[in-house]
């Protein structure tokens, strides 16, 4: 097992071209995970290449290197549509792990917990993709993470950007985390909340995501629709507005009680954004 640590993204492509191996992008869960007896055949470390840390404006809106940490993303200045990931930014692990953890690690764990998924998923997010043999191509994020721990990242691919549009000038955003205590929890459940306002104070645009309820976080096309036109006091969750979700019962909470819990931190998403 041999382990790589490249500056320059060519070299960390033609590395990828070998199979079996490892990335690592802060390892906050590679490792953790790792099962004895079975390594890979090489680690490759993508912390130190040019261009892969930092946010940057664009025309089109934001990019977010694959190696940008929480704690960059927490102390960025961003507009307050982004409220929402720096909040679930905050909630990643520890202090220690969000200074190390990156946010192309969390998307490609492609956990059902993934605590920055949902806040991204409201903001219409993309992957780019980039492989020696084909350059790079731009994936949203909704098609990316096709299930529990998988996501559609070939062998020779290498996640090196999320990509945000231009969200909506008056946009703002929220998030709501449950958790059997407050630091180091794995989700029960988690919500992502944008929303735009008109000047009577009605909702314009409405995106909800919801995390840790189904095998792949997922926005709610039917609320968001029922959410247009509404006062953020009228706000109703009704049961067919969660009809996409496919909670199961385990040892942190019954299918039914995420439910409960994901109308209530629904309502209280779209306050705090509103407010």
């Amino acid at each position: 097992m041999s382990y790589h640590n490249p500056t320059d993204l060519a070299s960390a492509l033609e590395t990828l071209t070998r199979q079996g191996g490892k990335v690592v992008a802060g390892g906050t869960d590679v490792y953790p995970s790792a099962r004895q007896g079975r390594r890979p055949a090489f680690f490759l470390d993508v912390t130190r290449i040019a261009g892969l840390s930092g946010i940057s404006r664009t025309e089109v809106g934001y990019r977010f290197g694959a190696a940008t940490t929480w704690t960059e993303i927490l102390n960025a200045d961003l507009p307050p549509a982004f409220d929402g990931l720096k909040s679930a930014a905050a909630e990643v692990g520890s202090i220690q792990i969000q200074n190390a953890g990156t946010i192309a690690g969390n998307l490609c764990n492609a956990s059902p917990a993934a605590d920055g998924v949902p806040p991204l998923l409201t903001l219409d997010a993309q992957v780019e993709l980039t492989s020696a043999a084909n350059g790079a191509r731009v994936l949203p994020l909704a098609q990316f993470i096709t299930g529990v721990r998988q996501t559609a990242l070939a062998p020779d691919e290498l996640l090196t950007a999320v990509l945000v549009p231009e969200p909506p000038q008056n946009a703002t955003s929220s998030f709501e985390k449950l958790g059997s205590r407050r630091y180091l929890v794995i989700s029960i459940t988690m919500t992502a909340c944008l929303i735009c306002l008109d000047s009577n104070g009605r909702i314009t645009e409405a995106r909800i995501a919801v995390g840790a309820c189904s095998p792949v976080a997922q926005r709610l096309p039917a609320l968001e629709q029922a959410l247009i036109g509404k006062a953020v006091h009228q706000a109703v969750v009704e049961a067919d507005h969660l009809a996409p979700l496919s909670p199961i019962d385990d040892v942190r909470g019954s299918a039914d009680y995420r439910l409960d819990v994901v109308a209530e931190q629904i309502r209280r998403a779209i306050a705090e954004a509103a407010a």
